[in-house]
Parts: C-alpha cells; structure tokens; sequence
C-alpha cells in the first residue's frame, strides 16, 4: 500500500476479492443454491444448508477486505449455525463491510455441477442474492457450468462454486 508524504496510509476506494466452495452430494438432504431449493434426488452435505453458491459469494466479499472466511466467522463446529439458511450467513457478511464503509460494485459467480440443470433457476438465485447483497440484479451475475463429465462434480459426487466481487467505498 502506497503511503503519503506524512506517511499515512491510503485506503483504496476499489477491494476485490474472490471465494470458492465445494460440498459433497448426499441422500436425504436438500439442494439449495443461491438460496433456492432446486428439486433433486441428492442435497450437499453441510453443517448448514450447505449452500456453496452462497458461500463462495460470502467469501469473496469477506476476502476483499482481508476479513477472513466463512469457517472463522460461522465455525462448523457452532450450534447456533447448524442447519442455517445460508442467506442469514450473507447478510451478516454485508453487515460487516457495511460497518467499514464499503459496499458491493458487483458480484460474478459461477456454479460447477453436471446435473441438475439448474438453468431455470438461476433468476430466483440472482433475485435472492441481490436482495442479501443490497445491490441491484443487474449488479450480479450467475451462471452454471458444466465439467463434462470429468472429476467430482462431473461424476455427480459434488457441486462447487466460485465468485468474484468488487467492493467500492462509500
């Protein structure tokens, strides 16, 4: 960080960070993406709801200010978060960033799974993470891709998720 003559330092007005997550596939267990219940044979193993989507996003922001990860913030070993909507997780984040004057730019993020197609619900996950955001859907992208059968989200064992955002000063 560059430092002026009096040898403050200068606060950047513009933080990216970037997050990524991956969580098993299981029986008996919910599929929520971007806060979306996505009807499924098969939901992620977590000590929440293991929403990866939601947490990759939660990440990136928490990283673009040097604030750590979702795991020292929410520990999977706490009761209080067991089962939790992750969406409640995102808010809390927003609020710590907030509390030090930034606010999100935009967000991009990415989901890795072979199936479900999830294509029709991506507007739903975009609406809802807006709204967890507090910025506009046209500030947030999300897409969904495949591996091509390859690895394990290709073979169905896992469903990943990688984000990027900018955060700017307010």
């Amino acid at each position: 960080m560059s430092k002026t003559p009096n040898t403050q330092p200068l606060t950047p007005n513009l933080r990216i960070g970037s997050g990524y997550d991956v969580h098993r596939l299981v029986e008996d267990r919910d599929l929520i993406l971007g806060g979306v219940k996505i009807p499924f044979e098969k939901g992620t193993l977590g000590h929440s709801d293991g929403d990866v989507l939601t947490h990759a996003i939660a990440d990136a922001v928490l990283g673009a200010l040097a604030l750590g990860d979702i795991g020292q913030h929410f520990p999977d070993t706490s009761p209080e978060f067991e089962g939790i909507y992750s969406i409640k997780l995102l808010e809390h984040v927003v609020s710590l960033i907030k509390a030090k004057g930034y606010l999100v730019s935009n967000m991009d993020a990415t989901l890795i799974l072979q199936r479900p197609k999830v294509m029709d619900f991506l507007p739903e996950m975009r609406q809802k993470l807006s709204e967890a955001l507090g910025i506009s859907l046209d500030q947030i992208s999300v897409k969904a891709t495949t591996t091509e059968g390859m690895g394990m989200t290709g073979n169905g064992d896992a469903v990943a998720a990688q984000a990027v955002c900018l955060l700017s000063k307010f």
